[in-house]
């Protein structure tokens, strides 16, 4: 890797990509100008730009001169719509778009492993593919990538979220599942309207969908194993439009966050069974909609030794990663290649997707020296 006189100038030029980045962020799917800064600094760097049919993102790779297999980096490029509020002078200035999220620091992470590698290409035993992936807020992004073709040929996939609560120099390594899946529902109530003061000649579907809301928290407490980790949360009971009427019709949303297949299959089962049965014990009947949204990231066990003693020969802290049931699209790659994701801390001073969201910028080049090196390490150690 390259001397400490290039490795500060990596940073100050990966805190110029960001701050760029920080400034202009554009929402899922719209990520038109971000595409471009990002082709600009790959060819500033003499970085390979694949061509993949992509409206929004970018395809990068780093040529081995040794044989041996092709593995990909991922980033995520897209912003959040929220309002920003850290005072920051180089805030955004697309009103109400925001990199809340932090993905303007793994956009600029992985050209900086881009760059890395790009120095050491003479010693790489295979390929790194750099996919710079749009639309992961809205969970689009990782299917429109493996659309393009750009996966065809991918051996492994490495990725990262930045962690606000974990020190600058702190990686969370974890095998199995990280991140939940997210799944959302929707639960019609039909029931019949009438006179409110005459609720004896109605069938109020309000009363029925309060007694589903109650039902469904006995699922996880009553109907999974203890083993299991899940939650269903209901967000939404919408019913009537003014004080005197009783609705025909109630509406329930909310979403399921789980880690287990095998709990994330029966869940829908049981929220079904118990929604009929609630109403049609009370005369009602439901619709019930499903809608599968995210899998699990679920971190294969075979990467944890490299990916953990990457992060120690480097110098840096170790720790085990804690579950998250926030949802990643980094898992739907994982259901087609062996994958592998971690937590890079950034002693952030607020969660993610905060209007007050911020970072350490330090942590910029330990994740591109870290990723660079898991990569060439990973195609060392290949079988």
């Amino acid at each position: 890797m390259p001397g400490v006189k290039l490795y500060d100038h990596l940073l100050e030029k990966l805190v110029s990509y960001r701050r760029e980045l920080h400034q202009y962020p554009e929402l899922s799917m719209q990520e038109y100008e971000t595409t471009k800064r990002i082709r600009k600094w790959l060819k500033e760097n003499d970085i390979t730009i694949l061509d993949y049919p992509l409206n929004v993102g970018v395809i990068a790779e780093i040529t081995g001169d040794l044989p041996g297999p092709t593995i990909a980096l991922r980033a995520d490029i897209d912003a959040l719509p929220i309002k920003e509020d850290t005072g920051l002078p180089f805030a955004s200035k697309n009103e109400g778009v925001m990199h809340a999220c932090g993905h303007d620091f793994h956009t600029s992470s992985m050209i900086g492993a881009a760059i890395l590698l790009q120095e050491k290409r003479a010693e790489l035993k295979g390929n790194i593919r750099i996919i710079f992936q749009p639309a992961e807020e809205i969970a689009k992004g990782a299917i429109v990538i493996e659309e393009s073709g750009a996966l065809d040929g991918v051996e492994a996939i490495f990725g990262m979220h930045n962690k606000p609560d974990l020190p600058v120099g702190t990686i969370g390594v974890k095998g199995g599942p990280l991140m939940a899946s997210v799944d959302r529902f929707e639960i019609d109530v039909i029931g019949v309207g009438g006179h409110a003061g005459i609720p004896n000649n109605s069938v109020d579907p309000i009363v029925v969908a309060s007694q589903i809301v109650t039902g469904l928290q006995t699922i996880v407490s009553r109907n999974l194993s203890s083993f299991h980790n899940a939650v269903i949360s209901v967000t939404r009971l919408q019913a009537g439009n003014t004080w005197n009427v009783i609705p025909e019709k109630a509406e329930l949303e909310g979403t399921v966050r789980t880690f287990q297949n095998e709990a994330r299959e029966l869940i829908p089962q049981l929220m079904k069974r118990t929604a009929e049965g609630i109403a049609a014990g009370l005369g009602a009947s439901i619709d019930f909609r499903w809608d599968s949204y995210l899998p699990v990231v679920n971190n294969d066990t075979k990467f944890t030794k490299v990916v953990s003693e990457t992060a120690d020969k480097l110098g840096y802290t170790v720790v085990e990663a804690e579950q998250s049931p926030g949802g990643e699209d980094f898992a739907f790659y994982q259901t087609k290649i062996p994958g592998y994701f971690v937590w890079m801390g950034v002693g952030g001073t607020k969660e993610w997707h905060h209007p007050a969201f911020n970072l350490k910028e330090e942590a910029l080049h330990i994740a591109a020296h870290y990723f660079a090196n898991l990569a060439s390490n990973v195609l060392e150690d290949w079988k």
